[in-house]
């Protein structure tokens, strides 16, 4: 018996993805995001999902001070086919800078993750990785820790070829200090609901 021939597939471009949003393609109620090329439903967020998302933005926002925006949900250009929406991303400078185009290069990229916990550690964290994030955050609310992932590198066994070299898991009353904010420690109690 013949095997059946692969579906060709053709990613779509960040540029042609921002395009199709601007013209109003998809439903306003689509919570999608660009990921390696592919669109992507956003996971449901549930009240404790939401609350960590709003408590983490807080706890950065405390952490990284003047001169660093610190938003949550809102899209990244990560690389020609992906524009992410991450829970919470710091980038330098002022929100105006990012008028005529999203970040590009966020120093810390947070998930919260309960039903996308898989994702987040496998697809998400492989983007960023070959992104370059060098501080990639996962506020794990099953096991209620938080996951930091540092020292992007190559990697042929991984997704998309990237992964991280350093992991540390850290619980209540851990704390953990951003690399771009070396001289400030957030409390992993402060990102967990």
């Amino acid at each position: 018996m013949e095997s059946a021939p692969l579906l060709r597939q053709r990613p779509i471009k960040r540029v042609e993805y921002e395009k199709l949003t601007e013209q109003g393609f998809f439903d306003s109620d689509e919570r999608l995001e660009l990921l390696d090329g592919l669109l992507v439903f956003r996971e449901p967020q549930y009240a404790p999902h939401a609350t960590a998302v709003r408590l983490a933005a807080t706890a950065l926002r405390r952490a990284f001070g003047p001169g660093w925006v610190v938003e949550g949900q809102l899209p990244i250009a990560l690389d020609d086919v992906s524009e992410p929406e991450p829970d919470v991303a710091v980038v330098p400078g002022d929100p105006r800078d990012y008028r005529d185009g999203h970040p590009e290069r966020p120093v810390l990229i947070l998930e919260v993750a309960e039903s996308s916990l898989a994702k987040d550690r496998d697809v998400k964290l492989a983007l960023y990785a070959r992104a370059g994030i060098t501080d990639y955050w996962i506020v794990n609310l099953i096991d209620r820790v938080l996951e930091v992932y540092r020292e992007p590198v190559w990697s042929p066994s991984s997704p998309h070829g990237w992964r991280y070299a350093s992991l540390v898991i850290a619980r209540p009353p851990e704390g953990i200090t951003p690399l771009a904010a070396p001289h400030s420690r957030v409390a992993v109690a402060d990102l967990l609901p």
